[in-house]
């Protein structure tokens, strides 16, 4: 199992336009084959009040290499990075492909 992890820096004043975003890309992602952990939103308790994440699931490089073109290709998706970059919230993006170790059937 392979995650992406999408590591995001906000404008701290707009989270709203991405908790938006993210409420209307969520079909898009799950039509184009990843497996969503979840997104996570900054919090006024603790830490950074302008990062967010996102993680998705893939069984292997293959089928996450399927799933970008697969959203590359969706209409829904197109038209939510559309209003998204309208909105500049997103200041920066960072993408990785992480392993999880431990707690996973098998390991």
């Amino acid at each position: 199992m392979l995650t992406l992890c999408i590591r995001y820096v906000l404008d701290p004043n707009r989270v709203s336009h991405f908790r938006t975003y993210v409420q209307a890309e969520l079909a898009a992602i799950r039509r184009s084959g990843g497996k969503i952990v979840g997104y996570f939103l900054p919090t006024d308790f603790a830490g950074p009040t302008n990062e967010a994440y996102g993680l998705i699931n893939f069984s292997s490089l293959a089928g996450y290499e399927q799933y970008r073109r697969a959203l590359a290709d969706d209409p829904l998706h197109r038209k939510n990075a559309a209003e998204l970059e309208r909105s500049g919230v997103i200041v920066a993006m960072n993408r990785s492909i992480i392993e999880q170790v431990g707690d996973e059937p098998g390991s």
